[in-house]
């Protein structure tokens, strides 16, 4: 089983060819307000300094589809992920291209409305923070994922480190995992941690593969 793996929340290049060189699949870029936060020029800059192969994948909250738009077009970037009040008519303005929709999982009442994403989006489950769109560094209650099914492959975010991946992709099995703040030492992304993540997934992977053998 092939688990992708997005570091989000890149600001600058050092850290993005850290996490190519460390086997990341996907990077993500923050348009929303927030400490991580990028322009459109940087991203650019960033993108345009990555192999093809990497999936670029621009973060927004509540924008407008032209906003949208100008950042896949001028950024060129892969995929869309929405961590707003989104609905899914809008998410379908936006197809045929991939977006990820962000649901903050706060209770059982968060996956009926994740409900209405379906065949859409790829979810993307997160911790609910009252003040935070995603970057919290705090796992939500995964046991509320017990019999849950998201109608088909999912990403796993929030609060996800190196100490307890291995945990969330056995329990879960998700088929993608998120991480920004586990990757980061003092508000920056480290490249140590960002490697010792990726093996962690990595290793998972390796073990998971034996088994079923």
């Amino acid at each position: 089983m092939r688990v992708r793996v997005k570091i989000c929340g890149i600001t600058e290049l050092r850290a993005a060819r850290a996490a190519v060189e460390a086997g990341a699949d996907a990077l993500g870029f923050l348009f929303a307000p927030g400490s991580r936060q990028v322009d459109l020029e940087t991203t650019r800059e960033i993108s345009a300094a990555l192999p093809a192969l990497i999936s670029r994948v621009g973060v927004f909250v509540n924008p407008t589809r032209n906003e949208v738009e100008k950042a896949v077009r001028e950024c060129g970037l892969d995929a869309v992920q929405l961590h707003g009040e989104e609905s899914p008519a809008f998410i379908r303005e936006l197809l045929p291209r991939p977006v990820i929709k962000g649901i903050p999982v706060k209770d059982a009442g968060s996956l009926e409305r994740a409900e209405s994403y379906r065949g859409c989006s790829t979810l993307l489950l997160d911790a609910y923070h009252p003040d935070k769109r995603g970057g919290s560094g705090t796992p939500f209650n995964w046991a509320l994922l017990e019999g849950y099914d998201p109608g088909g492959s999912f990403i796993l975010a929030g609060g996800l480190d190196s100490q307890n991946v291995n945990r969330a992709l056995e329990q879960l099995k998700p088929a993608g995992v998120d991480v920004s703040s586990g990757v980061e030492t003092e508000g920056k992304k480290d490249p140590v941690k960002i490697e010792q993540f990726i093996k962690q997934v990595r290793r998972w992977e390796y073990h998971a593969g034996a088994i079923s053998r």
